[in-house]
């Protein structure tokens, strides 16, 4: 497969694959997801690690992981952060001795300019049920949502409601759930409550971002 290498290329790929996203799914609820991975690439300098962290869906314990080294060959271009990392991703997934149930993805899904954020990017591409848990917002408007755990909000784009702000901890800043692919809305949102049982970000993203930055230093 030839994997764009500028700008022009990448959003080619993403307006042509776009179309493919399923975001009625419903995909797996949390008491049927057998196993739930999260995934992330850190970064020193054109040198990165990708790292894929399985968890059981019920106990979040892990149960697999792989990880994989190598350099980065995209341009960091905003909107266009998948093709830097998915690659990798791919490789780090084929590492791995079981198949995930879900992905979770520390970024954006349907909440992108072009509705094809990394969630979507990956979901269509492994044909794995995929939602993004992201830190921050990259487009869109939303109410703040109520201070407590479980409060949501809409995030709005051109009058399209594109994921949702939510609370995963009392009084803690929100995270920005969005489809990735194959999943809901309210199933994503599902998720990304039962995988913060302590903290604000997921488990899965939190045993990812950990694995990543070890293998790096």
């Amino acid at each position: 497969m030839h994997w764009p290498t500028t700008a022009t290329e990448a959003i080619a790929v993403q307006e042509q694959l776009r179309g493919r996203v399923d975001t009625t799914g419903p995909g797996p609820s949390p008491a049927d997801t057998q196993y739930v991975a999260g995934l992330d690439v850190a970064y020193d300098g054109d040198a990165l690690a990708a790292a894929i962290v399985v968890l059981d869906g019920h106990s979040l314990t892990e149960v697999d992981r792989a990880i994989v080294l190598g350099r980065t060959a995209f341009p960091y271009v905003p909107g266009l952060f998948a093709f830097r990392e998915i690659p990798a991703l791919l490789d780090a997934l084929d590492k791995l001795t079981v198949t995930p149930d879900l992905l979770v993805c520390d970024g954006q899904g349907l909440a992108h300019p072009r509705r094809f954020g990394l969630a979507c990017h990956l979901g269509v591409l492994t044909g794995l049920p995929t939602i993004g848990v992201a830190k921050t917002a990259f487009v869109g408007t939303y109410a703040e949502p109520g201070p407590q755990r479980g409060d949501s909000s809409d995030l709005v784009l051109d009058d399209e409601v594109v994921g949702q702000v939510l609370r995963t901890q009392t009084k803690v800043n929100p995270v920005f759930v969005s489809v990735g692919h194959r999943v809901s809305l309210p199933n994503a949102v599902a998720h990304a409550l039962h995988l913060t049982p302590q903290y604000r970000l997921p488990e899965t993203t939190r045993a990812a971002d950990h694995a990543c930055r070890q293998a790096l230093s």
